[in-house]
């Protein structure tokens, strides 16, 4: 479940990128109860954009942000607690690891959904019972 984080030069230290990926997804995994479920962990892959302030706008006038997409099968982030959860302990970590210097209002969280049956998780196009099945019986097979 490829995780984007695209950040205005600036926004973060340099070199707190790998600490903001590591505690987004460690926040998806906890807002959907998943914390300890290995399969979901390793199937959340990122990347990270850094963009000179010169390519970042807003009203289309230059300025910094940060934007944090995810895209996942349609069964996550579709409960509104979830949602709600997961949008504010991101905007958290941002705004923590900024030391505090970027605005909340400027860092921004969406939620692109896949289509049914068009998800890869180790390999194979899998549907969204498929893959619900795969981490419930993950989630079995994990030592308590």
């Amino acid at each position: 479940m490829p995780l984007t984080l695209t950040l205005t030069q600036g926004v973060l230290p340099e070199g707190a990128e790998a600490d903001a990926i590591a505690q987004l997804t460690h926040a998806m995994l906890d807002a959907h109860g998943l914390a300890d479920n290995a399969l979901m962990a390793r199937n959340i892959t990122a990347q990270v954009n850094v963009l000179p302030k010169q390519h970042c706008f807003s009203g289309g006038k230059p300025f910094s942000g940060a934007w944090i997409e995810w895209k996942v099968p349609a069964f996550a982030f579709s409960q509104p607690d979830v949602q709600q959860q997961y949008c504010r302990h991101a905007t958290d970590i941002i705004e923590q690891l900024s030391g505090h210097k970027h605005p909340r209002e400027n860092i921004y969280i969406n939620v692109v959904h896949a289509v049914d049956g068009a998800w890869n998780f180790e390999g194979a196009a899998l549907t969204n019972v498929q893959i619900l099945g795969a981490i419930s019986e993950n989630a079995a097979t994990q030592p308590n």
